[in-house]
């Protein structure tokens, strides 16, 4: 009985924060080696599928940076990255779109197994990311493009409904050529147009580290001013750098709340939303 009661608290606590966020979009970025480890997407997938059982109106979208890379190096591609973004050409391209289309359908079948309503937005379905070819100043990146704008109607359609939108990051320019996107700029984008209550980043560490030596240096919230100061000091390094900047850019559009989680961790956006404490790092304006 005392366990049960424990659930039934466990559902009570929940309540302020699932009424708060009722048919609110939160768009949630998830990639890397991560989306690889079928437990884990499982996982996360899960949690996905309760938000929407819960009245919220998740929108993913995803990567899949390791899984193109390793297609590169079986077809003896080269593989070259100029400030975290893959140098793109026809060939690269090609094999982008076929991985990123492939990990996309498979995300929306796990979705539906999971007994889920879910629609994949795949590379050119329904042009959803208007795309432009990103400048670079030291050399070009290809067919590499920055989000110009969302088509968000198609989206909203399938949010009314409670279905899980599973978005490509990739592009349609408007001179009829396919981009390259980073995922995290496609996120931040996505939730700036639908005007999201959160972004949410997973990633595969805690969150954010004051000290990246320090395990226990977790930061739980801050700001944006704090963390650009904290790029600036070489706190915030590496991949992590593109990953809050993405935040950093939502928040600036109008996105309330984002979030960096560590997407290892059994049930953390259930933990990050529904709980006063938190798991990983909140960034506020």
């Amino acid at each position: 009985m005392e366990e049960a009661i424990k659930k039934a608290d466990v559902l009570i606590e929940a309540l302020p924060y699932i009424k708060e966020f009722h048919r609110k979009v939160m768009v949630i970025k998830y990639g890397g080696s991560i989306l690889g480890e079928e437990k884990i997407r499982r996982g996360v997938l899960e949690d996905i599928v309760f938000l929407s059982y819960m009245g919220l109106c998740p929108v993913l979208v995803h990567g899949g940076g390791p899984n193109i890379s390793e297609r590169m190096k079986s077809e003896g591609v080269k593989t070259e990255f100029v400030d975290g973004m893959r140098v793109t050409d026809e060939k690269t391209l090609e094999i982008v779109e076929e991985e990123l289309n492939k990990l996309n359908k498979i995300i929306v079948s796990e979705i539906k197994e999971l007994g889920g309503k879910a629609v994949g937005f795949l590379s050119k379905d329904e042009g959803i990311i208007i795309a432009r070819k990103r400048q670079s100043p030291d050399r070009d990146l290809g067919l590499v493009g920055t989000v110009e704008a969302i088509n968000t109607k198609p989206l909203f359609t399938q949010t009314r409904n409670y279905t899980i939108c599973v978005i490509c990051p990739m592009g349609k320019g408007r001179d009829g050529k396919t981009y390259n996107i980073n995922a995290d700029d496609a996120a931040s984008s996505a939730a700036i147009s639908l005007s999201a209550e959160k972004l949410v980043v997973l990633t595969n560490v805690k969150g954010i580290m004051r000290s990246p030596e320090d395990a226990n240096s977790l930061i739980s919230t801050l700001t944006v001013s704090e963390a650009q100061s904290l790029i600036e000091e070489g706190a915030i390094q590496a991949g992590m750098i593109p990953k809050v900047n993405s935040c950093v850019a939502a928040l600036e559009g109008r996105v309330r709340k984002a979030h960096i989680i560590d997407a290892r961790i059994s049930h953390a956006l259930l933990l990050e939303i529904f709980t006063e404490e938190g798991i990983g790092t909140e960034i506020i304006k």
